[in-house]
């Protein structure tokens, strides 16, 4: 049986951007923020009724994260929220910008990664929170 060799592909190095440079509905992202604040906002435990169906518990937290040009909520979920501990720098890995209420929100699924790294040197900037911004989803007429 013969075998072919394997060629590696050279690892695409990824792209860093700022907060500010998210937009709505958009995949991929990978950003260094400072958590700012961090608000559990579900914590179901085992107790429920639907424990047997779901024996995991689900928790989640809204985190404000940011760097020098803004802030944003990020969507913690079950492990992610115990490195999301406020003054904590992390890189996001992958992450994706969901819509809640018309605003922004930033999340990683199963799909990306958050890791804690060395503490950042720059200044939040919390005076341009874009999870402020409300967005309306405007369908356009194709005319035929």
């Amino acid at each position: 049986m013969a075998t072919t060799p394997t060629t590696a592909t050279p690892k695409r190095k990824p792209v860093f951007i700022k907060v500010d440079q998210l937009k709505p509905g958009t995949t991929g992202h990978t950003l260094t923020v400072k958590v700012v604040s961090s608000k559990t906002v579900l914590n179901k435990g085992r107790s429920a009724p639907s424990a047997s169906l779901n024996p995991r518990p689900t928790r989640i937290a809204e985190c404000v994260v940011g760097d020098e040009t803004g802030v944003i909520i990020f969507t913690a979920r079950n492990e992610q929220i115990d490195l999301m501990q406020p003054d904590a720098t992390v890189i996001l890995r992958n992450a994706k910008i969901d819509m809640f209420k018309g605003s922004m929100r930033l999340a990683v699924d199963k799909w990306g990664r958050v890791e804690v790294t060395d503490p950042a040197s720059f200044q939040v900037k919390e005076a341009n929170n874009l999870s402020n911004v409300e967005y309306e989803l405007v369908n356009i007429a194709e005319e035929n």
